[in-house]
């Protein structure tokens, strides 16, 4: 399972504490409470691998579809392959046993939901809350063999080029040998011109469980960044990569290719495919 969680309740104060700037989620761990603008799209392809010593868990290939269903809500959906791969290592006893393996993973089903608009003094204020259905085997390692669930806050506040992203939350997993925990992050994003984006971000968690590779808390530090494609603004490269600072021995690293799409109400402006990227979305109509 790759959910990720703050390892202290100091850091999940601090996090609670900060906004974020542009929008953002992939590449990032960092989410935000934008939603896909009403009657817009999101499609990604994507591949990401998180590790500890104990074992290392990818997926991809991953299929990620949003869709703007009315205003303010953003309904969503993960369709993931991957691989575990454990140590094997007797010192990390019981965790990190097993064959290696590759399939289907769980399904990830959600609804983004923007509760406070953003204004010029305070942030953008939103949930979203992900359901993952148990369609990975569980008797091989690739799924939980059960729902479960993670219920973030995030906040989002833009200010000029930068963006500034932050929120915590808890997930949840009525399973053996697994853990509910929580999780936050910070993101501070720049965008340099219409075409590249680098941000950095904090992002912490607690221990989930022997039947993870997270089998105690970590907090990482992850650099990554979009890429506009001339031939098509609604379409990005995205890429992160990131290390634990604290806690466990952790790696996380993500690629993909992003597209988005839609019918405005009104005529766009130049450049409005742009603006509808995942780093400057509204998700207001």
């Amino acid at each position: 399972m790759n959910g990720k969680c703050s390892g202290s309740m100091l850091c999940i104060l601090l996090l609670l504490a900060v906004s974020k700037l542009l929008a953002q989620g992939p590449p990032y761990q960092t989410d935000d409470p934008v939603p896909v603008d009403l009657h817009h799209y999101e499609f990604y392809i994507f591949g990401n691998t998180d590790g500890t010593p104990v074992e290392t868990d990818s997926t991809g290939p991953a299929f990620e579809f949003n869709w703007g269903a009315i205003p303010r809500v953003q309904l969503h959906a993960i369709l993931p392959w991957g691989s575990i791969n454990p140590s094997n290592n007797p010192v990390y006893l019981p965790a990190g046993t097993g064959p290696s393996a590759f399939g289907l993973l769980d399904t990830e089903l959600g609804a983004k939901i923007a509760f406070i608009k953003e204004t010029r003094y305070s942030p953008q204020i939103g949930t979203f809350t992900m359901f993952e259905i148990p369609t990975g085997s569980y008797d091989k390692g690739l799924g939980v063999g059960k729902v479960w669930y993670k219920v973030p806050l995030w906040l989002q506040k833009n200010i000029g080029h930068w963006l500034l992203d932050g929120g915590a939350g808890e997930t949840v997993v009525p399973q053996t040998q697994y853990r509910d925990f929580p999780y936050g992050g910070f993101l501070a994003k720049y965008t340099f011109g219409e075409r590249l984006e680098l941000g950095g971000e904090l992002f912490a968690h607690a221990r989930e469980g022997f039947a993870t590779p997270q089998t105690e808390a970590s907090a990482m530090i992850d650099m990554g960044g979009s890429y506009h494609l001339r031939h098509h603004p609604g379409e990005q490269f995205l890429f992160c990569y990131g290390h634990s600072v604290a806690g466990q021995t952790e790696n996380y690293a993500y690629v993909g290719m992003y597209w988005t799409w839609g019918k405005d109400n009104r005529k766009p402006d130049a450049g409005d495919a742009w603006l509808r990227s995942p780093a400057r979305a509204t998700g207001f109509p």
